[in-house]
């Protein structure tokens, strides 16, 4: 039975161009010969390029909605990229689909830019606060040193594809019942390229790029959070004959602290007191992301009482002189047991403040000090 071409790109039936282009440029990604090795991985390819040039499409679309695969027999069936190099893959969206939009396509001998690169990259909370160096690897395609992106070995050339001649590409019209088509396919004797190398250069195969791993350091900016994606210029894949590096993005991911919570530009933590602490007020020592702190804590402090250390948050980013503030939450522990001579300094104290202890005792006239 014949695969759904919606179900074969993951969207509905009524996704519109640009949801139908995402979608196909992130299952080629995955599933280019050039890339996938494993099994059926070009099957799949292949499926993906047919549903998208006829769902991309809004005569074909039409049609196939209407009467199914059927209905653009012959329609479809032009369109094969399973021969095109990797870096190469996306330029029918900016050229049009031959015959099918009566665009002429661009030469596929033509510089192309060399693909944008993903990286993830974990970062410790203060590394995210204040930003700094960091060195990272990144395996991307660098150009071939050897033959310098031609993919010809040293000495020798080039030729026009007597097939094509140096298009790249081969048409034939097809008539079926709905009207005459122009089917335009990749040249089977050039892979596309328009070019036919004499003798491919024995470093890259020919392919005039090799897959190297690079040392780069970048600077993360003071204040970046969860999912703040930096931009390396010309750190992606080199480009193809002759075009420029795509780019490298870095996404980063802040990793947890046990002790700091961050919320927004401000930094939230808590800090434990003693009741006695909080009756009679005290100094504290704290940390802080800047190192240790003096917090005065005034007498008669209550539970859930946030204090605040100014200018002790994150750096505003972009803007690094501008800080947020430490919260800091009081939690006031209420001993569950206590010593025979604390409970008589207890009820001494409940009797000079004329309070009647009930059934919770001296640690339930402990809780009713702090929530009066």
């Amino acid at each position: 039975m014949a695969k759904d071409y919606y179900d074969i790109l993951g969207i509905s039936r009524d996704a519109d161009k640009e949801e139908i282009k995402r979608a196909y440029r992130r299952l080629a990604r995955k599933y280019h010969p050039d890339v996938n090795k494993e099994p059926g991985a070009e099957d799949t390819f292949k499926e993906i390029n047919k549903a998208y040039e006829v769902l991309s499409e809004p005569e074909l679309r039409s049609r196939y909605d209407r009467y199914g695969e059927s209905g653009v027999a012959g329609g479809a069936a032009g369109f094969d990229m399973g021969d095109m190099g990797f870096a190469d893959i996306f330029e029918t969206f900016f050229s049009g689909f031959g015959g099918a939009t009566g665009q002429q396509t661009r030469r596929r001998n033509a510089p192309a830019k060399g693909e944008d690169l993903r990286l993830d990259l974990k970062l410790e909370f203060r590394e995210a606060v204040f930003g700094g160096k960091k060195e990272i690897r990144i395996p991307h395609l660098e150009t071939c040193t050897v033959c310098g992106g031609s993919g010809a070995k040293p000495g020798t050339g080039s030729r026009t594809c007597p097939t094509c001649g140096g298009s790249g590409q081969v048409r034939r019209a097809t008539r079926t019942p709905f009207g005459s088509f122009t089917q335009v396919s990749v040249c089977p004797t050039c892979n596309g390229e328009g070019q036919i190398i004499e003798e491919k250069c024995d470093s890259c195969g020919g392919a005039g790029r090799k897959q190297e791993t690079k040392k780069l350091e970048i600077t993360i900016p003071a204040g970046v959070d969860n999912g703040t994606r930096l931009r390396v210029a010309k750190e992606g894949d080199a480009g193809l004959r002759g075009g420029p590096p795509g780019d490298l993005y870095v996404y980063l991911f802040v990793e947890e602290d046990a002790e700091f919570q961050r919320e927004g530009i401000n930094i939230v933590s808590q800090v434990k007191l003693s009741y006695l602490q909080a009756i009679l007020g005290s100094k504290l020592e704290i940390n802080t992301v800047d190192g240790s702190a003096e917090l005065t804590v005034p007498a008669g402090t209550q539970p859930g009482t946030v204090m605040t250390l100014e200018g002790k948050g994150v750096p505003k980013l972009g803007n690094p002189v501008s800080r947020g503030d430490h919260l800091i939450s009081i939690q006031v522990e209420i001993p569950t047991r206590i010593s025979n001579e604390e409970r008589e300094l207890l009820e001494q104290l409940a009797q000079l403040r004329g309070d009647r202890i009930g059934k919770g005792g001296i640690e339930g006239f402990l809780g009713g000090l702090f929530n009066r």
